[in-house]
């Protein structure tokens, strides 16, 4: 379902001046894209999909500030209802995931199902358009040798999202730009400034959207999953404790297990067919090597041997030295260098040589 747009007066675009969709969240990032892109003399439309109802950059506050923005930029500006496409591909998603006790990552998920695929079809039948840019902190380049569009991390590493980016495909990357992996995150602020958007002073997000609705991802999961009691064991089945729900629970968790020990506890593993909670030392919570499935790769075609790359397993994790194994294009083993710690089933590992982004899949679970 597309809500009419609310367009507010523009140029009309010339055959000189290229046209472009900047993805519209409402946050300074993306306002900041749109004032940049318009001040290179292209002809912008912002777009904006609507996620679901209530206060965030996802919701209805962002839909808000979006519209102010195009107003203020005198471009105009479409509201897109991607409500149905969010629930089925993330909510539900995340749900289930958690349910089989794994931690699924929502945002990979969501910029290639929800995010860049149906933005970049809208943008190409309905307005004409075949490229995008959007406020992620990334960087895409071509490479004629390969003949591959290639990611890199971004100028600014404390915001790199490039993470997030690793299960876009070619022709995502073909048709993406992405003007703010030039800049710093200070940069970025001090352009909005410049150009007087009604969005320079907005408040980062510090959330995933969901949580900044619902308040916490306990309360998230709890409208869904409710309360389903069991218990909290040991490595070797000792009851030590118990939980109100394995979804309260991820893999390397410390805090908030509710137990009493005379050492540090960490979560090892959730079995959900037992509805359980396994902990343990640290030690236990480390692992050497890891298999991660539906990989896709980014920057170089699949190799057919093994590859010495710095591997991420989760966002905020630094990256560290491994051998990715391949077993097939959509399946690999990674074998770390040193055991990593909090390796967590339905997280992303996404592997990099330097700056560029090499390729990336989905954590499976180990096996017992």
């Amino acid at each position: 379902m597309v809500i009419s747009p609310h367009s507010s007066v523009s140029p009309v675009a010339s055959p000189s001046r290229p046209r472009i969709v900047a993805a519209l969240s409402g946050g300074v990032d993306s306002s900041t894209v749109a004032a940049l892109l318009q001040e290179q003399g292209y002809a912008v439309e912002g777009v904006t999909l609507w996620l679901m109802r209530g206060k965030g950059q996802c919701c209805t506050e962002g839909l808000v500030d979006a519209a102010a923005v195009c107003e203020q930029l005198g471009i105009p500006h479409h509201v897109v209802d991607s409500r149905e496409l969010f629930q089925a591909n993330i909510v539900d998603y995340l749900v289930a995931g958690y349910a089989e006790g794994i931690t699924p990552l929502p945002c990979s998920q969501c910029n290639k199902l929800v995010k860049f695929g149906p933005l970049l079809a809208y943008a190409r039948e309905k307005l004409g358009i075949s490229q995008m840019a959007t406020g992620h902190y990334a960087r895409v380049r071509f490479n004629a040798e390969l003949g591959r569009y290639q990611l890199l991390r971004a100028v600014d590493r404390q915001k790199d999202q490039s993470y997030f980016l690793y299960d876009l495909s070619q022709e995502h990357l073909a048709h993406s730009l992405f003007p703010l992996g030039e800049y710093t995150k200070a940069q970025t602020r001090q352009l909005a400034a410049r150009y007087g958007l009604v969005t320079a002073d907005k408040p980062e997000s510090q959330d995933l959207c969901l949580i900044e609705t619902y308040g916490s991802m306990r309360s998230f999961l709890d409208q869904y999953l409710g309360q389903r009691p069991g218990e909290i064991v040991d490595t070797q089945g000792r009851v030590l404790g118990s939980h109100e729900g394995i979804h309260h629970y991820t893999v390397g968790q410390r805090k908030g297990l509710g137990i009493a020990s005379s050492r540090p506890l960490y979560v090892v593993r959730i079995d959900a067919a037992m509805n359980r909670v396994v902990v343990g030392e640290r030690e236990e919570a480390t692992q050497a090597e890891a298999w991660v499935s539906q990989v896709n790769w980014v920057s170089i075609p699949a190799p057919t041997g093994s590859l010495a790359v710095e591997v991420q397993v989760r966002y905020r994790t630094p990256p560290v030295p491994a051998m990715v194994i391949p077993e097939s294009p959509e399946r690999v083993k990674l074998q770390f260098a040193e055991p990593q710690f909090g390796v967590t089933p339905g997280q992303a590992a996404v592997w990099y040589h330097g700056d560029l982004l090499l390729g990336g899949g989905i954590l499976e679970r180990p096996s017992p």
